[in-house]
């Protein structure tokens, strides 16, 4: 890679962070890490750790005693996640060839990464084979876009005015919405005692303008579409007038924002 790309993908990665983070991401790491029954002393996988905000949070649970691997295969993303944490081991690799031995974790969790894994059965197994016999498990996914309605006037919105790739870049996220797909998919893979729960988050942005430019400026140049300043302006201020009903007290934007929560255990 280039050094040119490797500063457009942490500049990518640092918006990321900074803008869909804490407005998004934070709230669903305690509810994956219970999922994956991670507690002190454990050693954990989370792979499509991005920049680490899960990891974060885990090596918080496990303590001195436990670790915490994350994986992600974007240097950008690494690179963030380096530059805030140093108590995880950041390793540079994919879910369909983690870098890990067999049964070297207590517990695997990956939050919101599957849906862009390319061989998604692959994965599962790989994550599963990293497992001792015993372990846990834990993968969450957005719901459908048709249960996001706020971000599905934002792909509405992006279609109109920047196209179908920009368009199909927001929609990646939601691509995992059917439940019982992701049940089936984890029970192939050899997962036991499955179980799957849809919990309601609460999206929470400062504005509307902060919201869609997460999107515009951090979310779509990580998917590889870069828009150009002045159709970002353009989009931003057609959203102020799309998203409007989405406004709280304050100026701020909240939405329902639901996700599911697949566990499952490695068999003995």
């Amino acid at each position: 890679m280039n050094e040119t790309r490797l500063e457009e993908e942490v500049a990518a990665a640092a918006a990321y962070e900074d803008l869909h983070v804490p407005a998004l991401f934070s709230e669903w790491t305690s509810r994956v890490l219970e999922a994956a029954q991670v507690s002190a002393g454990d050693r954990v996988l989370d792979v499509g750790c991005g920049t680490g905000v899960l990891a974060r949070a885990a090596a918080d649970r496990v303590g001195r005693a436990g670790g915490v691997v994350g994986i992600d295969p974007n240097p950008g993303m690494l690179t963030i996640a380096r530059q805030i944490h140093d108590g995880v081991e950041w390793r540079q690799g994919t879910a369909e060839s983690l870098p890990c031995d067999d049964a070297s974790f207590d517990c695997v969790v990956s939050q919101f990464g599957m849906m862009f894994f390319r061989d998604r059965p692959l994965s599962v197994r790989e994550m599963l084979r990293c497992l001792v016999p015993g372990g846990r498990l834990s993968i969450a996914v957005w719901d459908s876009l048709d249960n996001s309605p706020a971000y599905s006037r934002e792909v509405r919105l992006l279609e109109r005015m920047a196209g179908t790739e920009a368009a199909d870049a927001l929609r990646a996220p939601f691509v995992m919405g059917d439940r019982a797909a992701l049940e089936r998919l984890v029970v192939d893979a050899g997962g036991g005692a499955v179980e799957a729960v849809t919990p309601m988050g609460r999206a929470d942005f400062p504005s509307v303008r902060s919201m869609v430019e997460a999107d515009l400026r951090g979310w779509l140049p990580v998917m590889g579409v870069d828009l150009d300043e002045e159709l970002i302006l353009s989009i931003l201020d057609e959203a102020e007038k799309e998203l409007a009903d989405f406004v709280v007290e304050g100026g701020r934007v909240q939405f329902d924002s639901p996700a599911h929560i697949v566990s499952a255990e490695k068999p003995s």
